[in-house]
C-alpha cells in the first residue's frame, strides 16, 4: 500500500479472518505491517464492493500510519494486489469509540458508518489509534490489547484501477 500524501510507501497489508483490532489483527500490526480483516464480521478485499478495512499502528511498532490523521479529502490511497493498482480517494473522516458497540459497528459496516446498508461500491477504511488525542484530553483508557478508546478512520472510495 502507498499513501503519497503522508509518505507511506510499500506498506505490507496482511489479510486475516477476523474483525478490526481483534487479537489476531493486533499481532499482525505488532510486526510493523498493516492488517486487513476479512470475512462475515470483517471486510472485503481490495477492489471488491464493500468496506476494505486496513488497520495499522500510529504510535508504536514502526509507526506505519503515524501521519494517517493528516489525510485530507482528495488524498489517494493506492493498493497493489494481484497485478492491479486500486486507487481510492479519501472522502471523509470518522472517529469511533471502542467502548460503544454501535460505533464499532459503524467502523466495520459494509458501508462505513451505515450498519445494515447494502454496499454498491468499493470503499476503503484506513484505521489507526487516537492515542495522542485521547491522552491530550485526559483519557488514558485502553482495552486488554492496548487499543485506546478512539480510532480515527479515513474513508475512501475506489476511483480507478490500472495494471501494476
Amino acid at each position: 500500500m502507498a499513501i503519497p500524501a503522508i509518505g507511506v510507501r510499500g506498506l505490507r497489508v496482511v489479510a486475516y479472518t477476523g474483525t478490526a483490532d481483534d487479537r489476531a489483527g493486533t499481532v499482525i500490526q505488532n510486526r510493523g505491517v498493516a492488517a486487513s480483516p476479512r470475512g462475515r464480521a470483517g471486510g472485503v478485499g481490495p477492489g471488491e464492493v464493500g468496506n476494505f478495512i486496513i488497520t495499522g499502528h500510529r504510535t508504536s511498532h514502526g509507526k506505519p500510519l503515524a501521519r494517517a490523521p493528516q489525510l485530507a479529502n482528495g488524498d489517494h490511497i493506492l493498493v497493489t494486489a494481484g497485478g492491479t493498482v486500486y486507487d481510492y480517494v479519501v472522502t471523509r473522516t470518522m472517529t469511533i469509540s471502542f467502548r460503544k458497540p454501535a460505533e464499532l459497528a459503524q467502523q466495520n459496516a459494509a458501508v462505513p458508518g451505515r450498519p445494515g446498508v447494502t454496499p454498491t461500491r468499493a470503499m476503503v477504511t484506513i484505521s489507526t489509534c487516537a492515542t495522542p488525542e485521547d491522552h491530550a484530553a485526559g483519557n488514558f483508557w485502553h482495552d486488554e490489547l492496548g487499543n485506546p478508546e478512539h480510532r480515527i478512520n479515513k474513508i475512501g472510495t475506489l476511483v480507478s484501477t490500472r495494471p501494476a
